[in-house]
């Protein structure tokens, strides 16, 4: 969704306040695509401080369908995204002052509210996501999700040279 600058930018500095729609509709990233289940309406407000200064304020939240970093399964993985970027239009992106985001979302006289949004997800984006704290993940032999049930794999990713103590664990249960 483009929106147009040009009212806050001009002599008057009118401040834009409106609702607009998240046109994305998955989550494109090198990793893969990830959908999107639910996208509530941005409410962006775009005000003129000073000079080719802007401030925007953005408010959204949305539900991206995210797999399982142990068992593959699908979990919904829910952003709040509630943030303020001061932008100067007057200087590029390499000149920029302490205090000023980079403005790689705004063309000429035009805010590209999904790309300003891309990189707000990808800031928040979680390091490691699971259906359960306590995922048991898939078999690495078979590929059973350990979570639904057990193979009768055995185990052989372990070291080699660790088998004597895996050894000593099956001969003796109680220990």
């Amino acid at each position: 969704m483009l929106m147009n600058l040009s009212d806050v930018l001009s002599d008057r500095h009118q401040t834009i306040d409106e609702i607009v729609q998240m046109e994305m509709d998955s989550f494109q990233m090198k990793a893969g695509s990830y959908p999107i289940l639910r996208k509530e309406p941005v409410h962006i407000v775009v005000s003129h401080v000073k000079e080719r200064e802007l401030r925007i304020k953005a408010e959204t939240s949305l539900c991206i369908v995210i797999p399982c970093d142990r068992c593959l399964e699908d979990v919904e993985q829910e952003f709040a995204l509630d943030f303020t970027k001061y932008v100067n239009l007057g200087q590029s992106d390499g000149e920029l002052k302490e205090g000023f985001d980079e403005s790689s979302f705004i063309d000429g006289y035009y805010l590209d509210v999904d790309k300003m949004l891309y990189n707000e997800i990808l800031i928040g984006w979680p390091t490691k996501i699971l259906c359960s704290e306590d995922c048991k993940g898939i078999c690495n032999v078979c590929g059973q999700n350990l979570n639904k049930g057990t193979c009768d794999c055995e185990d052989m990713s372990l070291d080699p040279r660790m088998s004597v103590v895996r050894d000593l664990f099956k001969n003796f249960k109680e220990v």
